[in-house]
């Protein structure tokens, strides 16, 4: 007989629907053949599926046992099937066909028929729930993550005989309930806090403003001044993630087999560090199986980059298309895949490579055509678009050894909110949501200059050698620092302000 039963493909941040097939036939050599496009994580299943359910004594039809995953030119990447396949061999093996209509099932299977956790849970919920399934078998492991999805009852399944048994009807297995809210309400806290830092309040001003409007910023200062702790706290001051951004950042985590089994479901901002050694594919996502990068990873959060001239330049200029669009699009001969990559960056960097050129403390160790060449590795056309450039000083003794605390994350937050939905109400009919992602046209229509305004820009355009998207920069980096202040017009304190945070721009790099 064949019988049939139903699970679901990764592809991208989604996941397809996969309807597994198997067809015993009396055959005096017994043997698994898998077709429908498998990998070698799903060719070798038909040893571990054997051995699993040889383990759970279950029944297994003598001779060649065929299985198809549907459809055939999608393709099929690794262990998850083992469950679904080794359940519905031992339904070809007998006469009566399981009610599993209702169903999908994921899970990989060790040689004993424990089930073992897999990537993709919650992707799989999500398109199990849109194709009418009511009820959907995964590892215990990942439970909490696929509980996350309402509408759909989710069963922990721990071996496949326990699978076996409740699919028959000889067993009982409580569905997993999560209290979706309560969960997101005790896990939305973070370790760090703004008022751990010392000084540096023109910084944390800065930081301020990048995060009203989402703007990407740049730190630079020497060695030890606070950047990377600065960079930290940044996901303290953003706002709350709501539960769709939640599930779509919990996506991509799962897909990347990132998620911790004690915190499946991410309610915290990512902040996404790589390390400078770091590959296109690594930062932007690919491979030959492509996954999402660190861009991806970093949606709804931060990337930051430290020590952004040691990236190699052509790993730097791969950022063009995130930052731009919010996605990220690898091309296969198989076909394209898009991830989300709507982040906020934040870049620190030395001064030059010994870290104290301009210190008035320190003596700097580097030659003039040393300090060049560490700055050409930052190419013109990504520090434009980049809003904010911030140096960071070294911070005087009396200021570390103060027990005065700083102004609190929660504070700033709130300062922060006020902006944020005055940004709201300004595009609320259309897609753009902040200052940062504003287009020409919205530029042109949020941001209008009084004459004095307008003359301290086109002075600092032809003084500092601004190039267009550096006007638009500045423009943007305004609108935000007039919502800071509930002002409804950009004044010209607010242009002079924004032109200062361009100190780092082509004039010194390029």
């Amino acid at each position: 007989m064949i019988s049939r039963l139903y699970s679901a493909a990764l592809r991208g941040v989604d996941a397809i629907e996969v309807e597994v097939e198997v067809s015993a036939h009396s055959s005096e050599e017994p043997r698994v053949v898998i077709v429908g496009l498998p990998d070698a994580a799903v060719r070798e299943s038909s040893q571990r599926v054997v051995s699993a359910i040889t383990a759970s004594a279950m029944c297994l039809a003598k001779g060649v046992k065929t299985v198809n995953l549907a459809p055939a030119d999608l393709k099929k990447e690794g262990p998850s099937f083992d469950l679904p396949i080794a359940l519905a061999m031992a339904v070809a093996a007998g006469e009566t066909p399981l009610p599993t209509e209702d169903c999908c099932i994921v899970g990989e299977l060790a040689l004993d028929g424990t089930v073992r956790p897999v990537k993709g849970v919650l992707p799989i919920a999500i398109e199990a729930k849109a194709r009418g399934r009511t009820r959907l078998l995964v590892p215990e492991a990942n439970a909490a993550e696929a509980a996350v999805i309402e509408g759909i009852d989710v069963f922990p399944i721990q071996n496949l005989h326990q699978a076996w048994c409740f699919l028959n009807g000889d067993g009982i297995i409580q569905a997993y309930h999560l209290d979706r809210r309560a969960f997101f309400e005790s896990q939305s806290t973070y370790d760090v806090d703004f008022d751990e830092v010392k000084g540096q309040h023109h910084v944390k001003r800065a930081l301020e403003v990048a995060v009203a409007g989402n703007h990407n910023i740049l730190l630079t200062g020497p060695p030890g001044t606070g950047k990377s702790m600065l960079a930290k706290r940044l996901p303290t001051i953003m706002p709350a993630m709501s539960e769709q951004e939640a599930i779509d950042v919990t996506k991509i985590h799962s897909i990347a087999g990132l998620l911790d089994t004690k915190k499946a479901f991410l309610t915290t901002r990512p902040f996404r560090a790589p390390h400078h050694t770091i590959s296109d594919a690594g930062l932007l996502g690919g491979g030959t199986n492509p996954g999402p990068g660190e861009v991806s990873l970093a949606h709804h959060g931060v990337l930051f980059l430290d020590e952004l001239p040691e990236f190699r330049r052509q790993t730097l200029e791969v950022l063009r298309q995130p930052l731009e669009d919010g996605h990220v699009t690898i091309s296969r001969a198989a076909g394209s895949l898009t991830f989300p990559a709507r982040f906020m960056m934040v870049a620190a960097l030395n001064p030059c490579p010994c870290g104290y050129y301009g210190d008035s403390k320190r003596e700097c160790r580097c030659s003039p055509r040393q300090i060049e060449n560490y700055r050409q590795r930052i190419s013109g056309p990504l520090l434009d678009r980049i809003d904010l450039h911030v140096e960071v000083p070294i911070v005087e003794y009396q200021e570390l050894s103060s027990k005065a605390k700083g102004e609190s994350s929660a504070s700033i937050r709130e300062r922060i909110l006020a902006a944020r939905e005055i940004q709201y109400r300004r595009f609320r009919d259309g897609k753009t949501i902040t200052n940062a992602a504003m287009g020409p046209r919205q530029v042109r229509a949020c941001c209008q200059l009084d004459s004095e305004s307008s003359s301290y820009l086109e002075q600092a355009m032809e003084t500092l050698n601004f190039s267009a998207r550096a006007h638009d920069r500045i423009l943007k980096v305004a609108r935000t620092l007039a919502d800071l202040e509930a002002a409804e017009d950009i004044a010209p304190n607010h242009i002079l302000e924004a032109i200062q945070y361009r100190s780092l721009d082509r004039n010194l790099f390029l």
